[in-house]
C-alpha cells in the first residue's frame, strides 16, 4: 500500500535533518574529518613543512610589568599631567603612590 512511500519519507526527512555537515552517506562524520585533517598538518609541521599551520598568538603581556613602563614614562614625563593620568588609571597600584609623592614634589 503506502509502507513503502512512507517509509521513503521517514528516511528523507531523517537526512534533511541530518544536514550535510554531520554524517554524510558513506563517510566519516565531519568531526572525525577534521580531526584527521589536525593530525596530520601536525605530522606534516614536524617534518619541517607548515602547510596548514595556524598562525600563533602571542603570549599575553604581565599586567604589572605595562603598570611599570606606564609609570617609568610618567617618570621621564614629569608633568603634573603624566602623574595624574598614571594615577586615574592605575590609582590602586602601589606605584600611585610613588607618582602621588611626585606630585607633592611638583607642587613645591
Amino acid at each position: 500500500m503506502k509502507r513503502r512511500s512512507l517509509s521513503a519519507g521517514l528516511f528523507g526527512a531523517l537526512v534533511a535533518l541530518a544536514g550535510p555537515g554531520h554524517l554524510p552517506l558513506g563517510g566519516l562524520p565531519v568531526m572525525v574529518g577534521k580531526a584527521n585533517a589536525d593530525e596530520s598538518s601536525k605530522e606534516s609541521a614536524r617534518h619541517g613543512g607548515t602547510a596548514g599551520r595556524a598562525p600563533s598568538v602571542p603570549m599575553a603581556r604581565d599586567p604589572s610589568a605595562a603598570v611599570a613602563e606606564e609609570y617609568e614614562s610618567a617618570r621621564r614625563k614629569g608633568t603634573r599631567e603624566a602623574f595624574e593620568l598614571f594615577i586615574a588609571r592605575h590609582g590602586d597600584d602601589p606605584l600611585a603612590e610613588q607618582a602621588r609623592a611626585a606630585l607633592k614634589q611638583l607642587a613645591r
